[in-house]
């Protein structure tokens, strides 16, 4: 039997552990580290250097740190409780201090004599353990600590490399221990099959990967883990970018159909029927989408567009220009409520050129049908067989059009809505109705920075649409805090009165919708999130039942006010939002269902409750449900969380620019690295540990051209194993299918 690679080897096995078995469970369970190489692969998060102190002035609430600090002071208090009556309880409460600010151990009972000899005036040690408040007061109860003395001699050797690595830990394992562990397994780093093609680390001047891990993990100077650091981006970068080439490279040798407009056609029909010019943008757009269309292999494009910037008439005209050549197209919206509006604005679009095969068709028409899981029956059979039979060039439908039941006459084009809603192997499955692959459109509202539309769209080609149509409005949007200010959330209400008076129609968007079934969860998801500070965070999300009520009956009293959200039967939710459509709906209480691509261009204002709950995008996608008339809009973001809080900060943010891509910028920078690529599908843990998305955008770039030429040069990589092993570590098989979207 072979040995199993150093690397490979569990951390936990049956006869010997390479660690205790008790810290290599904690390792597998909280960190998900099971292997050596797991564990070599988990990089210090920052370092400490033995002269300088971490800043107590800056410490999260509710987190758990590691602190290096000198004790001040250290008292011992005798106090009488419950279990001990007779004042017999111990407390014993020690002051740190690093210099930019103080902050109070505390442990009880038995657990006192330990830290009361140890933890004495001047000394210095690691702390870790999560901050709370007691008194007012910044704390941590109980902490763990590691001496750092340096008097016996494995101690002495451990800190001599003046910087201190400071591990991502859990409550269950401290940094330290795992730093331990880690100089445990660090010689396996000299076995480190290097996945780079030499000619690309020695041409960019990179260290060797187990140079990178030792110094990452145990460096003598600043510079060994800037070296580092810059080695294992690379590896990131370029082993996923190979993975997205691989999966183009593959996409490029598929066949399909080239799909060319006829002269005079249904494209041309329509275009001269637009009362309007098409912006430049749309006409660049529109132009790479035909060159695509006319090739011999699928498109695969993402088209992303700031909310209205006229992303669906640009879809719109590439489908016109399939069914010209002969082919179907179909569209995917992710809910209901948006394949209703979708089929609603484009067989309004078209006119008598969406009603092929009926009395008052045109010359050129074709048939639209809409498919969703909840039709009638009659209706689903007419639809599936005008699918079937080519009388319906175009389909719009939520992913009841996977469905195997729905066979396509002959499905030239896919266009995805809100890809960021569609798993990867349901868009697979709806090519997989074409007889060969279908070309492929993906439409985004979500403005991505072109380094994560490289990363995690790497596999689709990227058209942006920037420029907003002629004739629409500028949006004002302002923060209305609720609990300092109450006044000002009366005057939201005035505001919509008045936006009302003149003829208008508002929406008021609450997280919930507050009947039975998730008021069971409300609560107790509010309860898990215990701030000490802040009592917003404390009370269940605003829900819209209760929110639409208060309304009705107060501030917004003879006002016409309903009700829309995802629970409510969907000929309710159509009826609803055709009425609003209408104007005969002054103010629409509702969920998120109407983030995308609701279009009412009377609706001119609108109230985010709760605003902090939503993220950056999300807020941004809400926003751009008003002003798509010509009077302007205004959105106003109501929450109850303290100024100095950073939703507050993120919610300044979103009201201080319109721009769609800054503000998707900030959103990463707030969240954490490595949560753009979403989850793996395999729940393997996400691949980024050293790469910053939107800083490394430089070497995100260079990657993706090395990958690409090391693909088209070797597509197997039968000359570069260490790269192929990376790339198996990275996705299995089925991994590589369906690389997850962001």
């Amino acid at each position: 039997m072979d040995a199993v690679p150093a690397l490979e080897e569990p951390l936990k096995q049956p006869l010997k552990s390479v660690l205790g078995p008790a810290t290599a469970k904690v390792m597998a369970e909280h960190l998900g580290l099971h292997t050596v190489g797991d564990l070599l692969h988990h990089y210090p998060r920052r370092y400490e250097e033995r002269g300088q102190l971490t800043h107590l002035a800056d410490l999260p609430m509710d987190e758990h740190v590691t602190v290096v600090a000198q004790v001040a002071d250290a008292r011992l208090h005798t106090f009488a409780s419950s279990r001990a009556p007779r004042g017999k309880g111990q407390r014993l409460e020690v002051t740190i201090t690093d210099g930019s600010g103080r902050l109070q151990l505390v442990f009880f009972g038995n657990g006192v004599h330990k830290p009361h000899k140890d933890l004495l005036p001047g000394t210095r040690a690691m702390f870790a353990g999560k901050v709370s408040v007691f008194n007012r007061r910044l704390q941590l109860a109980h902490p763990a600590y590691e001496l750092l003395r340096g008097d016996g001699e494995e101690t002495v050797e451990a800190w001599a490399g003046a910087l201190i690595p400071i591990y991502p830990a859990t409550a269950k394992l401290e940094s330290w221990k795992i730093g331990k562990a880690v100089q445990t397994v660090l010689p396996a780093a000299q076995d480190a099959v290097d996945p780079l093609p030499p000619a690309l680390r020695e041409g960019r001047g990179l260290l060797p990967l187990p140079e990178a891990l030792l110094r990452i993990h145990r460096p003598h100077t600043k510079a060994d883990i800037a070296d580092a650091r810059a080695r294992l981006k690379w590896d990131e970068a370029f082993v996923l970018q190979v993975a997205l080439a691989r999966r183009r490279h593959a996409d490029a040798l598929l066949p399909a159909v080239p799909r060319r407009p006829e002269a005079d056609g249904l494209l041309t029909a329509f275009d001269d029927r637009l009362p309007f010019t098409l912006t430049e943008g749309q006409q660049k757009v529109s132009r790479e989408i035909f060159a695509d269309l006319a090739t011999e292999h699928p498109m695969h494009r993402l088209l992303q567009g700031e909310v209205g910037s006229g992303k669906t008439l640009v879809a719109l005209r590439a489908m016109l220009a399939v069914v010209d050549a002969g082919g179907q197209a179909a569209m995917l919206a992710p809910t209901e409520v948006l394949a209703q509006q979708h089929h609603r604005s484009v067989t309004e679009m078209m006119g008598d050129l969406a009603e092929g095969g009926m009395l008052g068709g045109t010359e050129h028409a074709t048939r639209v049908v809409l498919l969703t899981g909840s039709m009638g029956a009659a209706a689903r059979r007419r639809a599936l067989l005008d699918l079937a039979t080519g009388e319906a060039g175009i389909v719009i439908g939520t992913h009841a059009l996977i469905e195997d039941k729905v066979q396509f006459h002959d499905l030239g084009l896919v266009v995805v809505d809100e890809q960021h809603r569609f798993g990867v192997e349901q868009r697979d499955a709806l090519r997989g109705k074409g007889k060969q692959p279908p070309h492929l459109l993906v439409m985004t509202a979500t403005p991505i920075p072109r380094t994560v539309a490289m990363t995690v769209f790497g596999d689709l080609e990227t058209s942006v649409l920037d420029q907003l149509p002629a004739g629409r409005s500028p949006i004002a949007s302002h923060v209305v805090p609720a609990a300092d200010k109450p006044h000002f959330l009366a005057r939201a209400w005035e505001r919509v009165r008045e936006e009302v008076a003149n003829g208008h129609q508002a929406y008021v968007v609450c997280p919930r919708i507050g009947d039975d079934i998730d008021e069971a969860a409300g609560p107790k998801k509010a309860a898990q999130k215990k701030s000490p500070e802040d009592e917003a965070e404390k009370r269940p999300p605003l829900a819209v039942l209760d929110v639409a009520e208060q309304l009705a009956k107060g501030p917004l009293q003879g006002l016409r006010v309903e009700v829309l959200h995802g629970r409510m039967h969907p000929d309710d939710k159509d009826a609803v939002m055709r009425r609003f459509a209408a104007g005969e709906t002054d103010v629409l209480v509702a969920t998120t269902v109407i983030e995308v691509g609701v279009n009412v261009p009377n609706a001119t204002a609108m109230v985010i409750m709760d605003a902090d709950r939503f993220g950056v995008s999300q807020l941004h996608q809400l926003r751009g449900r008003v002003g798509r008339g010509s009077a302007p809009g205004l959105c106003l973001l109501v929450t109850e969380m303290p100024e100095a809080s950073a939703a507050r900060q993120r919610l300044n943010a979103v009201a201080s620019t319109l721009d769609g891509f800054e503000l998707s910028r900030i959103d990463l920078e707030q969240r954490r690295e490595g949560d753009v690529l979403g989850q793996a599908q395999s729940g393997a843990r996400s691949s980024l540990r050293v790469l910053a998305v939107i800083e490394d955008e430089e070497v995100i770039a260079q990657a993706r051209q090395e990958a690409t030429a090391v693909v088209a040069a070797d597509p197997d990589m039968e000359h570069l194993p260490g790269l192929r092993t990376a790339l198996d570590a990275l996705l299995d098989e089925e991994r590589e299918q369906y690389l997850e979207k962001g």
